[in-house]
């Protein structure tokens, strides 16, 4: 392809000067002599071509980069229950530009803190926390999980729906109405002694519920991800120490014949919820994620050394099975403890990783807000992050509690933004299946100073980044680039090296990249 247009009006002046030249008369100028122009003639000059080439092209850094976005009790956003849709918005959309200049590529976003809505449901009602009053919408009226992944999608970020599947009411989540699922399921709501109210996990109609709910999500949004995090049966501090009261469902087992232990038995119902939701997710999108960030310990001793609670006798969560078995797409344990103390964040790390033997997506959770017993939080938070890259290598990540953590810690902020100084694709998920991209559509065409550079793609619905990779002279570079993000200007030197190659690849939502289109210069 040519790369330096000629004009139409060039070529005729050309032809006219020539045919002067070996002839008086011609049958186009009806026997008239041509005038000839008395300007200084323009060489014509062969511009450079571009050619389809087969290349060797370096490969993409990548790494899950995550932060979550507490909205119960107006934790991260929207930070009152009182702001106006429009104040609403300019927070969120303060908080993802934030996270995209530190190179983020996801957010974690709490759509459902306590069997409410951040979205518009037929299931369960607005949230308290959005507009001050149970099963209030927010006037002027938008949905605010529609508004979150439009926007962070537009930025190249992941949007992964965070919801708590058995919390019914929050101490912090105002007067009990008609509106609330603790009024419309009361058989299966549990009041806990701090006030808490919780849905009976082991009850079938709670599963049933929840259920509906995550596959109402999935169908109805264009999400990336459903996460649930540590909330299965709850921390024994919130019952005064106490046992979870579930007599009700506990008897109607036991008469039913069954024998298992109490703890068997509750530890069996949230198994096989975990499964269940699993399983329903990818009937009804093969391409959405399902991930988990359980408490950071399975039991005290695993691995050797290691002290603490137990999510397994406790939260009745044997989160070691759901991974052994791979009934998720990404393990985020809650590692929100420094490196040399009884809980070993790297200690923790490499045994979630020997327990990963159906090679999932893991990817801790760091206590970016409130690690404790550390001088210098910025400086142990980096160095967990260089951990787990040395300890995962390739499919390497982290996920940042909360987004607070870097909003309202300048110092941490810059630290974090400092370990992420480019941007990076998500880790590929290749038991996720995935028709392939198709080739990207690539033009380039000389400008004054610059070569521009023009690129599509026939599936364009497919995709979701591009990745844009230019050679001056033996130096490749590489640029991951929005959706929206179609042209590039290229200057011909650059660091007084010379633009030769330009190649362009699609990239889908769980990071698979297509063929690349090239042009050698």
């Amino acid at each position: 392809m040519n790369i330096l247009k000629l004009k139409y009006p060039f070529f005729i002046a050309t032809a006219i000067f020539i045919n002067s030249c070996t002839s008086q008369k011609s049958s186009h100028t009806g026997g008239k002599k041509p005038v000839i122009s008395t300007k200084p003639t323009v060489p014509v000059v062969t511009p450079p071509k571009s050619e389809n080439v087969k290349l060797n092209l370096p490969e993409v850094n990548r790494e899950f980069r995550a932060a979550w976005i507490a909205t119960v009790a107006n934790i991260n956003w929207p930070s009152k229950n009182t702001l106006s849709t429009q104040q609403q918005k300019d927070e969120a959309l303060k908080i993802l530009d934030l996270l995209k200049d530190a190179n983020f590529n996801a957010v974690i976003f709490q759509a459902r803190p306590s069997s409410d809505a951040l979205y518009k449901s037929s299931l369960e009602p607005w949230s308290y926390f959005l507009t001050g009053e149970i099963g209030k919408a927010p006037a002027p009226f938008y949905d605010p999980l529609e508004f979150w992944i439009a926007e962070a999608h537009k930025r190249g970020m992941e949007l992964h729906v965070w919801l708590n599947p058995y919390r019914a009411q929050h101490t912090t989540g105002g007067p009990i109405t008609s509106e609330s699922i603790v009024k419309k399921m009361p058989e299966q709501i549990i009041k806990l002694k701090n006030g808490m109210y919780w849905m009976d996990p082991s009850d079938e109609k709670t599963q049933n519920h929840v259920s509906k709910v995550i596959k109402d999500l999935v169908k109805r949004y264009d999400i990336d991800a459903i996460h649930i995090d540590d909330y299965f049966y709850p921390y024994k501090e919130y019952n005064g120490g106490k046992d979870f009261p579930d007599n009700r469902t506990w008897s109607a087992y036991q008469n039913a014949g069954g024998n298992l232990s109490r703890a068997d038995w509750r530890r069996a119902n949230v198994n096989k919820f975990i499964k269940r939701i699993h399983d329903e997710i990818k009937a009804e999108k093969s391409d959405v994620q399902f991930g988990i960030s359980p408490f950071g310990i399975w039991k005290p001793g695993y691995p050797e050394g290691i002290k603490g609670s137990s999510q397994y006798d406790e939260l009745f969560a044997d989160a070691k099975l759901w991974l052994n078995q791979g009934w998720l797409d990404y393990f985020s344990p809650q590692l929100y403890w420094k490196n040399d103390g009884p809980q070993s964040f790297t200690s923790l790390l490499k045994w979630w990783e020997s327990e990963n033997t159906k090679k999932r997506h893991l990817y801790p959770g760091l206590n970016t807000v409130g690690l404790r017993d550390v001088s210098d939080r910025p400086t142990e938070i980096v160095n967990q992050i260089n951990a787990t890259r040395n300890i995962l290598k390739n499919s390497a990540g982290t996920v940042h509690y909360s987004v607070d953590g870097l909003s309202k810690n300048a110092a941490m902020y810059n630290a974090v933004k400092n370990a992420y100084p480019t941007k990076a694709l998500v880790p590929k998920t290749p038991w996720i299946k995935k028709a392939p991209l198709e080739k990207p559509i690539l033009s380039v065409d000389n400008g004054k100073n610059a070569l521009n550079v023009k690129w599509n793609s026939n599936d364009s619905q497919s995709v979701f980044q591009w990745i844009l990779y230019t050679k001056y002279n033996d130096t490749w570079e590489t640029e991951i680039l929005e959706k929206n993000l179609t042209s590039r200007n290229l200057p011909f030197i650059k660091n007084g090296k010379k633009l030769n190659t330009v190649a362009i690849k699609s990239v889908d939502r769980l990071g698979n990249e297509s063929d690349y289109e090239a042009k050698k210069l």
